[in-house]
């Protein structure tokens, strides 16, 4: 034993000793100015928010993301502070705040002027530039995004330059009808998409509405449709064709382009398509050629090359008879997610919004001066580039687990050896010699043995729970003490990724993600995000720049300080895209204006999330019998014991229904009997109504109450010219 002993003190003192392998990663992320001093500067440059954020987004004195709603002409004064807004949208109403629940949407709508403005900006420039005698004329493609809200302002922001609409499906057509009622005569509605009769009927109509729609072909015989029912009712057609071109680029957002992409016609049925209406004596009906690379296009190098040889088909059309007028570029304008302006990466972009104008304008002009044709129309269908900046999804960590080694003694270590099965102890030998010799990478090799032989012994149970622990805790002191014990703690946060983050679930999109306060200190962990689910794939493990963990703060819950992250960049697709997986619902959506009012900002609107009984709906239940089935039950089974009675349960049940799916951390539940009322904590409706009354001395807030089934919702608005918050 003593032999046994000398080994075991040996070992222990070998493993002690700082042996940490500077090949890992430090578990601390350091401010690299060496005096402990941590700036906002230092996380700017942590998280690269200058990289994707500019001129959006930066960092302020005190520490918090703000907001530069007007880009680079955003003045200091007009800077947002998000935390700012995310306390008045999420504080109480006694507090004057809406008193939303997390996670919430936050809108920019003057980001959105601004992106729109942008781009319009960037084409004029390189129409004039580059002498070209026709000009640019975008659209949005309402699948990004079909807010209404949303997609009222790019019609409103639009109107003075023409600015039209892209639906792709007969809901979308409808919706963008509806929209360009209040927006200019000229701009374009572009119905893409599979068509059948009623959809055709529908762009047909736009045009008798004095509506500039344009019906493109994805399939030779949409065209069949389009002359049958054009004659019957009586509306000359504007048709476009969509060409599937040979340039595709090869990231993952390129599969959809190329021959053998879903949408589009060769150039054998393109051909086909002349033939037939210059038979029906229709061929001026053909105006416009459409074309999509893919999203994402990385280069203007791959973007020239594919517009040159959909410029060279216009050309080739020009010639055959038809009347063209526009060049639909398509989407595919990109956005820099992680900063890193790299045409190498499938998150990121290497070129400006000028560069990507000018690459346009001067591939279709060159093309055209070859051949003697008119400049068309430019249109581009750049819905990612307009929308992914204008929102941020925030929510909140609610606690944090990172697993702690336990310490080891020397009497603890011989103690585990003394209780260790017989044909265990050449494998402890082994370790307790390598660890002796510095050979760490050995010492895990034989750990992990010894944890292998040890748990098969516990399946045959010939070893005990503790004994088990016990050896998983040596191990685990094994790897801590030579620093290859993983330094990575779990966030939890009230969130679904397959609700809010569906692309990363999906297609393992990344998206910046960063605390929007507390950036004035360093952050001392590293951690992932798991959300609500009970899924594993419900965690964002995978972040911008390569890192599968993210720098974060401890959490500092017991002393009331919340810990809130925001997404960027996610103003594209992922509201479309979200389900209702473990019915978690979507956010509460708010939209926020810029103002010169004591805030900096006013809330134009606010929209509470889903409750329980709106998700348990979009799966075709019935929450007011569901409540009637469960009171039914309560009458029979609880009966009033001096301590609850069944009317008690069932007011909580009903406001269960009511309530948010997600986490409301830190209030009190409808289902917790109160200590001093031997009853429910609840708001009752006579609550509402008192504060419902206390809006009348202000008659500019937009209200916005949410009926659901027998329950009411209110929620607050702020008034949009004294900038101060009122109850709804």
């Amino acid at each position: 034993m003593p032999a046994l002993t000398f080994s075991v003190d040996t070992a222990l003192a070998a493993l002690t000793v700082s042996v940490w392998d500077t090949s890992l990663p430090s578990p601390h992320p350091t401010n690299g100015n060496g005096n402990g001093h941590w700036t906002p500067s230092h996380s700017n440059s942590l998280y690269n928010i200058d990289g994707w954020g500019l001129p959006y987004f930066s960092v302020n004195s005190s520490g918090n993301v703000t907001v530069r709603p007007h880009g680079n002409q955003t003045m200091a004064h007009q800077e947002i502070d998000l935390l700012k807004v995310v306390k008045k949208v999420s504080d109480s109403k006694c507090n004057g705040g809406l008193n939303l629940h997390l996670p919430v949407i936050i809108r920019f709508p003057d980001v959105l002027k601004n992106r729109l403005e942008c781009l319009q900006t960037a084409f004029n420039y390189a129409v004039k530039s580059l002498s070209y005698s026709s000009y640019y004329q975008g659209v949005y493609p309402v699948k990004c995004n079909q807010d209404r809200f949303l997609v009222e302002d790019i019609v409103k922001f639009g109107s003075g330059f023409g600015f039209g609409l892209e639906a792709g499906s007969k809901p979308e057509l409808l919706l963008a009808m509806s929209c360009l009622c209040k927006g200019s005569a000229e701009s374009l509605l572009i119905c893409n998409g599979f068509k059948d009769i009623e959809y055709v009927s529908l762009a047909l109509i736009a045009r008798k509405l004095s509506m500039n729609s344009v019906i493109v072909l994805e399939q030779e015989e949409e065209l069949d449709k389009v002359i049958d029912v054009s004659v019957k009712l009586g509306v000359r057609p504007v048709v476009g064709v969509r060409a599937k071109l040979r340039t595709k680029h090869s990231g993952h957002f390129g599969s959809t382009s190329g021959e053998k992409g879903k949408f589009g016609l060769t150039t054998t049925q393109i051909v086909r398509v002349v033939r037939k209406l210059e038979q029906c004596g229709m061929l001026d009906c053909l105006q416009l050629l459409h074309f999509h690379i893919g999203s994402q296009i990385p280069s203007t190098a791959l973007l020239a090359d594919g517009v040159g040889e959909a410029a060279q088909i216009y050309c080739e059309l020009v010639r055959l008879g038809a009347s063209m007028k526009v060049i639909d570029i398509g989407g595919g304008l990109g956005i820099d997610y992680d900063g890193s302006k790299s045409a190498d990466s499938d998150v990121s972009v290497g070129y400006s919004l000028e560069e990507y104008a000018l690459a346009v304008v001067q591939a279709v002009k060159f093309v055209c001066d070859r051949n003697s044709v008119k400049h068309p129309v430019i249109c581009s269908e750049s819905g990612r580039a307009l929308v992914s900046h204008h929102s941020v999804l925030i929510f909140e960590a609610v606690s944090s687990s990172k697993y702690t080694v336990p310490t080891m003694s020397s009497f603890d270590v011989q103690r585990f050896v003394e209780q260790l099965p017989e044909d265990a102890h050449s494998d402890y030998n082994n370790l307790s010699q390598s660890a002796v010799r510095g050979d760490y990478e050995a010492c895990l090799a034989y750990a992990d043995k010894l944890k292998q032989r040890c748990v098969e012994k516990f399946k045959d149970g010939s070893l005990d729970i503790e004994q088990l622990a016990a050896t998983d805790g040596l191990c685990d002191f094994v790897a801590k003490e030579i620093g290859a014990s993983d330094p990575i703690s779990t966030y939890h946060v009230n969130l679904s990724v397959f609700t809010s983050v569906p692309d990363f679930w999906g297609i393992e999109q990344l998206f910046p993600i960063v605390p929007i306060h507390r950036l004035d200190e360093c952050p001392t962990r590293r951690g992932i995000l798991s959300d609500l689910t009970c899924d594993s794939d419900g965690k964002i493990d995978k972040f911008i720049g390569g890192e599968s963990s993210l720098p974060l703060h401890e959490l500092e819950g017991e002393n009331g300080t919340k810990y809130y992250l925001g997404m960027f960049l996610g103003g594209a697709y992922e509201e479309a895209l979200g389900g209702v997986h473990n019915l978690f619902g979507g956010p509460s959506v708010v939209r926020v204006s810029q103002s010169d009012g004591p805030f900096g900002f006013a809330v134009t609107s606010a929209v509470p999330g889903p409750s329980c009984s709106d998700v348990l709906r979009s799966m075709q239940h019935e929450p007011e019998i569901m409540f009637q089935t469960l009171k039914h039950r309560i009458e029979e089974y609880v009966h009033d014991d001096g301590n609850m009675d069944g009317a008690m349960i069932a007011d909580g049940i009903a406001q269960s229904f009511h309530n948010t799916p997600y986490l409301t951390v830190g209030s009190s539940c409808c289902l917790t009997a109160a200590n001093d009322n031997n009853g429910y904590y609840y708001c009752s409706d006579e609550d509402f109504t008192a504060g419902a009354d206390a809006v009348t001395a202000c008659k500019l807030v937009q209200c916005i109450p949410v009926h659901v089934g027998n329950f009411r919702q209110y929620v607050m608005a702020t008034c949009i010219i004294c900038d101060g918050y009122q109850s709804m």
